[in-house]
């Protein structure tokens, strides 16, 4: 990890019992979808296999009421992806809901942060 800087942060993952259905990195795929207008673009922003982008999408459609990311096949007049006004709603409210997590533990995280190694490495069986 030499030379590596290290972010103090944390993230909110939504789970429905032990089932993930949305965290950060889908936040992130939605982002960047939004923003590349495609899932194979997107996914090559964020350095991910375009069928693990495309799972992940799939699965953020299956598990909300409403589809979050509109899709249309390629072909003569192009493909692409948008994501929908459901998608974007998802979006405000999680960066709204990561923002506020963090203001709300920020002193009693950097107490934390204090007590961890300089340089974290990995927990033996024995320990």
């Amino acid at each position: 990890m030499r030379g590596k800087v290290l972010k103090n942060n944390f993230s909110i993952r939504i789970n429905l019992g032990t089932k993930p259905i949305f965290g950060h990195g889908k936040a992130a795929l939605l982002e960047a979808i939004k923003e590349q207008g495609s899932i194979s673009a997107a996914a090559r922003k964020l350095g991910m296999s375009y069928r693990r982008a495309w799972m992940l999408t799939d699965s953020m459609n299956n598990n909300f009421k409403r589809p979050l990311i509109k899709s249309k096949l390629g072909g003569k007049g192009g493909g692409g992806a948008k994501i929908t006004l459901e998608g974007k709603k998802v979006i405000a409210l999680y960066r709204q809901m990561e923002k506020q997590a963090q203001s709300s533990i920020e002193k009693k995280k950097q107490n934390f942060i204090k007590l961890i190694s300089k340089s974290p490495g990995i927990i033996r069986d024995d320990e």
